[in-house]
C-alpha cells in the first residue's frame, strides 16, 4: 500500500518506515487510554477508567467460558493488551491517511508468535516438557503396539497442528485487515464523499470481530495447554 496516501508517508516513501511509524503510533495511543483510565481512577469510574474497566470486565466474561474464570483473570494481562492493540492497529487504518499495522504481515506475526511461544511456555511450565508434548494426542485404552503405531502417525499431525497456528493466527488478521484496506482505498477512490459511509461502519465492525477472534483463540490456545492435565 505504498502508493496509498499516508500523513506520515509525507516525509519518507519507504514502506517499512510507514509501517514502523504507525506501529509506533498504535502504542502512543494504548499508552494515552492507559494513562487517562489511571490518571485518577474512583472507586464509582467514569469517562476512560469506565470503558476500560468495561472492556476488561468483557474479556475476562469471555476467557472465563473458555478456560475458568481464575485463569481467564490470569492471563488477562496478555489476553487484553493483545486485543487493545489489535483493536487500535485496525482501527486507525480507517482513517484516510494513516494505515493499519495490521494490514502488514510482519506485524501479524509478530503477535502470533507472542501467543505460539507463551502458550507452549505456559503448558510446559505446568506439566513438564515431556508430560506437555505426551498431552498432544490421547489415544485411551488400546493395545500397546496400535498405541505406538497411532502415536507416531499422530504427533507429526498434532506439531504440524500445532505449528500451523502461527500461519493461521498471522494471515487470518493480515488478509481480512489488509483486504478492508484496499476496499476502503477503492471506494475512496470511486465515491470519496458519499459510499465510505457504509464501508466506514462494515470495517468497524470487521476491525472489532479480528480482535476479539484473536483475544478467543488466545484464550483457547492457552486452555489446550494448561487444562489438558485435568482433563485425565
Amino acid at each position: 500500500m505504498a502508493e496509498i496516501f499516508t500523513f506520515l508517508g509525507l516525509i519518507s516513501h519507504n514502506h517499512t518506515y510507514i509501517i514502523v511509524s504507525h506501529t509506533l503510533l498504535v502504542a502512543l495511543i494504548v499508552l494515552g487510554i492507559a494513562k487517562l483510565a489511571t490518571s485518577s481512577m474512583q472507586i464509582v469510574p467514569t469517562g476512560m477508567q469506565n470503558i476500560v474497566e468495561s472492556y476488561l470486565g468483557g474479556v475476562i466474561s469471555m476467557g472465563k467460558d473458555v478456560i475458568g474464570e481464575d485463569l481467564a483473570k490470569h492471563y488477562l494481562p496478555l489476553v487484553a493488551t493483545i486485543g487493545i492493540v489489535v483493536f487500535v492497529a485496525n482501527m486507525v487504518g480507517i482513517i484516510p491517511g494513516f494505515e493499519s499495522p495490521t494490514s502488514n504481515i510482519n506485524f501479524t506475526l509478530a503477535l502470533a508468535l507472542i501467543v505460539f511461544i507463551y502458550y507452549n511456555y505456559e503448558g510446559i511450565k505446568k506439566q513438564g516438557p515431556l508430560n506437555y508434548i505426551k498431552s498432544f494426542v490421547h489415544l485411551g485404552e488400546m493395545n500397546p503396539i496400535a498405541k505406538f503405531a497411532m502415536s507416531v502417525f499422530m504427533y507429526p499431525i498434532e506439531i504440524v497442528s500445532h505449528l500451523s497456528r502461527i500461519v493461521s493466527l498471522s494471515f487470518r488478521l493480515f488478509g481480512n485487515i489488509k483486504g478492508d484496506d484496499l476496499f476502503l482505498a477503492v471506494m475512496l477512490m470511486l465515491a470519496p464523499f458519499i459510499a465510505p459511509l457504509a464501508p466506514f461502519a462494515l470495517l468497524t465492525f470487521s476491525g472489532v470481530l479480528q480482535a476479539f477472534i484473536f483475544m478467543i483463540l488466545t484464550y483457547v490456545y492457552l486452555a489446550g495447554a494448561v487444562q489438558v492435565s485435568d482433563e485425565h
